[in-house]
């Protein structure tokens, strides 16, 4: 399998810091989003740039891949991992986001193999009982707000009556509207099937036992992918809003972004930064509640001047009587 070099799809150093990567997959996010970029392969290139922000995020994820890098770095013929190497971090307990979304490098390595499922353990198998599977699902903010049906492919353990194989399965699923992050779905009969031993295959009425004869569940979680605008707080939406210091201090009607259409803001004068503006409804629906959009104001200047601006700046600078550290002490 081809290995996937994470630094190089974000286009960061590999010493870079959170900040850094959080900006870039920012940028990138944007790029190729289905809003944004129409042309074919625009998906793709984004769902690898979520793929390497879901690792690089995250300090044990990172440290895991920048072990396996070292290796991955040297196979020329298709990456492997090293024989009997085991993620020591979260992978190991199955908590990682793997992902029927996510390539077959990210799933044979922080999934242990599975592609994206585990066997949950939470309950003792009934003699007759499938396994319940898990699996991560990935959505965008837009899927979570509309709602959508997606096409779920993993891997199911399948006893011959020799050996268990790994059967690869596909089955489509309706993500309900107004879904949120964590949320865990459930697929009845979707897990591995039952398995029926030969000699317990009639009861005493000569049929199987139809409560126990059952496939085993397939559990969803939903994980939201990060979006390039707009940051989550609880139900609402928070969007940051840069104006030019000429639009804080007069005000101005402007075109934002939300998550069903642009719409019309207005900025009060005398706007600071740091201010939040709320836009009622606009946010995550879940359920029977309806969040808002919380757009915080961001002052941002040019980043270069001409003759004729700089001798505003200057007149400005000769009128303005405000003091913006006038609680400074006067003390040396």
């Amino acid at each position: 399998m081809e290995f996937k070099d994470y630094y190089q799809i974000l286009g960061v150093d590999e010493n870079a810091d959170l900040k850094e990567i959080k900006k870039a997959y920012r940028k990138l996010a944007l790029k190729f989003h289905p809003d944004m970029n129409a042309e074919a392969g625009a998906e793709e290139k984004l769902k690898q740039v979520a793929e390497a922000y879901e690792v690089l995020k995250d300090d044990i994820k990172r440290a895991e891949y920048n072990d396996i890098k070292r290796y991955g770095l040297g196979a020329n013929q298709g990456f492997e991992a090293p024989p009997g190497w085991q993620p020591s971090g979260e992978f190991a307990s199955g908590n990682s986001s793997s992902s029927a979304d996510f390539s077959d490098f990210f799933n044979s390595l922080f999934s242990g193999g599975k592609s994206g499922y585990k066997d949950s353990g939470q309950q003792e198998p009934d003699f007759f009982k499938g396994s319940d599977l898990d699996m991560e699902v990935p959505i965008f903010l837009e899927e979570s707000v509309a709602g959508v049906t997606k096409t779920l492919e993993y891997l199911v353990p399948v006893f011959d009556g020799r050996h268990i194989q790994q059967i690869k399965k596909s089955i489509k699923v309706k993500i309900p509207q107004g879904i949120a992050d964590g949320e865990r779905m459930r697929v009845k009969g979707q897990g591995a099937p039952s398995q029926v031993i030969p000699d317990k295959k009639a009861t005493n009425s000569g049929t199987i036992d139809d409560q126990k004869a059952l496939d085993g569940d397939l559990f969803l979680h939903i994980h939201l992918v990060p979006h390039p605008l707009f940051d989550i707080q609880g139900i609402n939406l928070l969007l940051t809003v840069p104006l030019f210091p000429w639009e804080a201090v007069l005000g101005t009607k402007m075109e934002v972004p939300t998550l069903n259409g642009k719409i019309i803001l207005n900025i009060p004068p005398n706007s600071r930064s740091g201010n939040k503006l709320r836009v009622k409804g606009k946010g995550l629906k879940i359920k029977n509640s309806q969040g808002d959009l919380l757009a915080t104001i961001k002052i941002d200047i040019p980043p270069s001047t001409t003759s004729e601006t700089q001798k505003l700046w200057e007149q400005l600078a000769e009128v303005e009587q405000y003091n913006p550290r006038k609680d400074w002490s006067n003390e040396s």
